[in-house]
């Protein structure tokens, strides 16, 4: 009794310090792991861009972690454009990209296309926690399909959008789990909208700024499945498009925003700043 009355305080502090560093982030296991610089993967066409012939990776692509990550901070301007993509995503979609949101309360668009000024496809978050997936509908409109998925603050989390037109259905996952689907009768991208990470644009100017880090964004001109899905959740923050063969654009954001599918959609980012400082909240899969 005497001992804990001469030392608790102590004690006391240093599990109020060491609880204080676990919460930083500063025991993490992924703040001492191997980091890739940027371009450490990128697939290699040997054909040119939009080819599919004999196609790989080169480089670290094992997934090691990302040397950087994009962060927003939800207000002026801070964007990625891209080109409008040379293939056409007509068939269906996948879309998945590493996020950590710092504010969920207001709307913050990850990825859209517009085109004939109306969103075509992309996936945003939402007020409240959610996410929502976007395809264009037939005729002159958008629509911005139901919303699913609890998304959290201060937490890395992996989102997808799959859609596929055959089925006429859109399907949500989080963390590589399903978490809801909705029915709907949407065309897709065409290749003549105007791509952005990080915003929305309105052909007038860039609005929505995400609020948080962004990391791995990838595009499939096709509809994966829920394996599939499954499997690049798995491969980490740091994961390679597990799908050369249809793979679209391929952002890491990992301290640029080029595009190191081999089809030369590099973004040009604006205000965009590039952190080493990033692994608080991420576990690995």
């Amino acid at each position: 009794m005497e001992y804990l009355m001469t030392y608790g305080w102590a004690i006391l502090i240093i599990a109020v310090v060491l609880g204080a560093l676990f919460q930083l982030g500063v025991f993490n296991g992924a703040t001492f792991a191997p980091k890739a610089p940027p371009g450490a993967c990128q697939v290699f066409r040997p054909n040119g861009p939009g080819t599919t012939s004999f196609i790989n990776t080169e480089g670290v692509c094992s997934g090691e972690l990302p040397e950087y990550v994009a962060t927003f901070t939800g207000t002026g301007n801070q964007y990625v454009v891209l080109p409008a993509f040379s293939s056409s995503i007509a068939n269906g979609w996948t879309l998945s990209a590493w996020v950590n949101p710092a504010s969920v309360s207001t709307q913050f668009v990850i990825l859209v296309s517009q085109g004939s000024g109306f969103l075509q496809l992309g996936m945003a978050l939402e007020s409240g926690g959610t996410f929502e997936c976007i395809v264009s509908s037939t005729g002159s409109s958008w629509e911005s399909i139901a919303y699913y998925g609890s998304i959290s603050t201060n937490k890395w989390q992996f989102i997808t959008c799959m859609f596929s037109s055959t089925a006429n259905n859109m399907t949500y996952y989080v963390d590589g789990t399903n978490v809801g689907h909705y029915s709907t009768t949407g065309t897709t991208y065409t290749g003549n909208s105007y791509p952005v990470i990080g915003a929305y644009y309105t052909g007038s100017g860039y609005y929505s700024i995400f609020d948080g880090s962004l990391a791995n964004v990838q595009l499939y001109n096709t509809s994966f499945s829920s394996n599939e899905i499954q499997a690049l959740y798995l491969e980490g923050i740091g994961g390679a498009p597990i799908d050369l063969q249809n793979l679209v654009g391929w952002w890491p954001l990992n301290g640029n925003a080029n595009d190191y599918s081999g089809n030369e959609n590099n973004g040009v980012p604006t205000n965009v700043v590039y952190t080493s400082s990033w692994t608080s909240g991420y576990t690995t899969p």
